[in-house]
């Protein structure tokens, strides 16, 4: 059984930084796809970075070139980090993972609150 445990939320002022991780349990995180998506009050979920088993990665447009994806596959962690953060980021941040069976896997959330 997948395990995913985000920890690195806070809160931050607007233009500071924050670096979420997230470690996985089990064997296969070196063969599935990582991502995290975040959900604000009042709004639907939303994809905001994926990386690849092969390291490629993909970033929402409104949070491209702020926030940076990243993974190691020795300590099964995938770590989110988060620059020039706006009040529009505040949201609960969750890890998924997206196994090479087609089985996905969340975490439990870690709350964001980016304040003026």
């Amino acid at each position: 059984q997948v395990r995913l445990v985000e920890s690195g939320g806070g809160l931050v002022q607007a233009g500071g930084s924050l670096r979420l991780s997230c470690v996985a349990s089990g064997s296969i995180f070196r063969l599935s796809a990582m991502d995290w998506h975040r959900q604000a009050p009042g709004k639907q979920r939303e994809l905001v970075a994926t990386i690849t088993r092969g390291g490629n990665t993909y970033y929402a447009d409104s949070v491209k070139g702020r926030f940076t994806i990243s993974r190691d596959n020795a300590k099964n962690t995938v770590d989110l980090q988060m620059n020039s953060l706006k009040l529009e980021d505040t949201a609960i941040y969750y890890c998924r993972m997206n196994s090479n069976l087609g089985n996905e896997y969340w975490g439990q959330g870690t709350q964001v609150t980016v304040s003026s």
